[in-house]
C-alpha cells in the first residue's frame, strides 16, 4: 500500500479536527472547579476515576474547603474520609496535602503556570499539569488520558504505544491554537463514539478517514 504523502496526512488531519468540531462545538472540560487550585486538586483525583465521580465528591470537598489554606488545616485520615469514594483515595490524599504545602513554601500558595514548576508538584504528572495549563491558564496544551490516547492512535492522528509519545506526535500534527480543543474533541469522541471495547464505528462520522476503521472493515 503506497504511504501518504505529508500534504495528505495533512488534508486528512485538517478533515478530522474540522469533523470533531462539528460533533462536538461545546467540548470542555467536564470537571468541576472555580479556581485554578481546585482544578489541580480534581484532577489529581480524576485519575483511573470517573469525572461524575470526582465532581460528586469535589462538591462537597469544596464548599468547606476551597483554598490551599483550607486543605493545610486537614490532616490525612480526614482528607481520606472525604473523598474515599474515589480510587486510590489514600495516596491521593497524601500527594494532595503535600502538594499544598509545597504551594505554601515554593509558590506563595499559587498554583505555578509552567510545566516544569507544576511536574515539581508531588502527585502531579504530564496530565495533569496540561489540564490545569490548558483549562486554568488558557495555555494551548494537549493532555493525554485514556480516551485521547486510544482515540487519536486509532484514527491515526497518532501511532504510539506510550502516552508521551502520543502527545509529541499530536503537538505536532495537530495546529497549536487547536491544541487544548482537540484534547476535549478526543475526550468527548471517546466517551460518546469511540468505546474502548465496542466502538461505534457504523455510526462515526470519521470512518471514512479513521486507520482502526478501514483495517478492521478489511477482515
Amino acid at each position: 500500500m503506497r504511504e501518504k504523502t505529508a500534504n495528505e496526512t495533512f488534508q486528512i488531519t485538517e478533515k478530522i479536527l474540522s469533523i470533531l468540531k462539528e460533533m462536538y462545538p461545546d467540548a470542555r472540560c467536564a470537571l468541576n472547579y472555580q479556581t485554578p487550585f481546585q482544578l489541580l486538586v480534581a484532577t489529581m483525583l480524576s485519575a483511573q476515576s470517573t469525572d461524575k465521580t470526582v465532581n460528586r465528591v469535589t462538591e462537597n470537598l469544596f464548599r468547606d474547603y476551597s483554598t490551599v489554606q483550607d486543605f493545610l488545616q486537614l490532616d490525612q485520615s480526614e482528607l481520606e474520609e472525604m473523598i474515599k469514594e474515589i480510587g486510590l483515595y489514600r495516596n491521593k490524599a497524601k500527594n494532595i496535602l503535600a502538594m499544598c504545602k509545597e504551594l505554601v513554601t515554593r509558590f506563595a500558595g499559587e498554583v505555578p503556570s509552567t510545566m516544569e514548576e507544576l511536574l515539581s508538584l508531588p502527585g502531579v504528572g504530564r496530565k495533569t499539569a496540561n489540564v490545569v495549563l490548558s483549562n486554568a491558564f488558557n495555555i494551548p496544551a494537549i493532555a493525554v488520558d485514556t480516551h485521547v490516547f486510544r482515540v487519536s492512535n486509532r484514527i491515526g492522528l497518532a501511532s504510539a504505544d506510550n502516552v508521551l509519545d502520543t502527545e509529541k506526535q499530536l503537538l505536532e500534527s495537530i495546529p497549536r491554537e487547536l491544541w487544548s480543543s482537540a484534547h476535549h474533541w478526543l475526550i468527548w469522541h471517546g466517551r460518546k463514539i469511540c468505546d474502548a471495547k465496542k466502538p461505534k464505528c457504523g455510526s462515526c462520522a470519521l470512518n471514512p478517514y479513521c486507520r482502526y476503521f478501514s483495517r478492521n472493515e478489511k477482515q
